[in-house]
């Protein structure tokens, strides 16, 4: 059981960052402003939305208790002006808190992208292997910018190659234009 403090902290701490997250739009609000975010969906596959899902809980239940539980301690060690443990604990609450605003935003528009449509067409969804010229083929599947990662072979739908990819079929090319000059891509295979 967490001493008295610690639950009074938590607590505050809880009623202020709810309090901050009313006084931000949410999507509903930004819907009836016409901001441009409500209106854009954040195109993400069943298993992007689940890991989505996923942190955003580990967030609100285990890195807040978490960061709260340092920044107690940090504040129990007496100044806190030139404390770097508490500093360091300051700053982790606040990416902690972006970070959770990010996905519930996010999470918000999410559309998942759903199986099926022409076979022959790159889409988001779609898994397609690529050939620069004269380079080694190299695969990539389209997903929504939330849960991209080039380096696992996700490209984002928003990015030049991306974008470039969409709507063409096995053996066109594509031009992407990058800051090296412009690069040309034919389409292998589609997966």
């Amino acid at each position: 059981m967490m001493p008295t403090i610690v639950t009074d902290g938590l607590r505050a701490l809880s009623q202020f960052f709810l309090s901050f997250r009313a006084a931000s739009p949410d999507a509903s609000t930004r819907a009836r402003t016409g901001s441009k975010m409500a209106h854009q969906a954040v195109y993400v596959t069943a298993e992007g939305l689940k890991k989505l899902e996923e942190e955003l809980e580990q967030l609100r239940t285990v890195k807040r208790q978490e960061v709260a539980q340092r920044l107690h301690e940090a504040m129990e060690d007496g100044e806190l002006i030139e404390n770097a443990e508490y500093e360091a604990a300051k700053n982790e609450q606040a990416f902690v808190e972006g970070r959770i605003l990010e996905l519930e935003r996010v999470l918000a528009v999410a559309k998942v992208i759903e199986p099926g449509g022409p076979k022959d067409l790159v889409r988001i969804g779609s898994t397609v292997v690529v050939q620069e010229s004269r380079k080694k083929p190299e695969e990539f599947t389209i997903v929504g910018a939330a849960e991209a990662n080039p380096k696992e072979g996700l490209i984002s739908n928003e990015s030049p190659l991306g974008q470039a990819l969409l709507d063409h079929r096995t053996g066109d090319e594509v031009e992407v234009k990058a800051p090296a000059g412009v690069l040309r891509f034919r389409i292998v295979k589609l997966k």
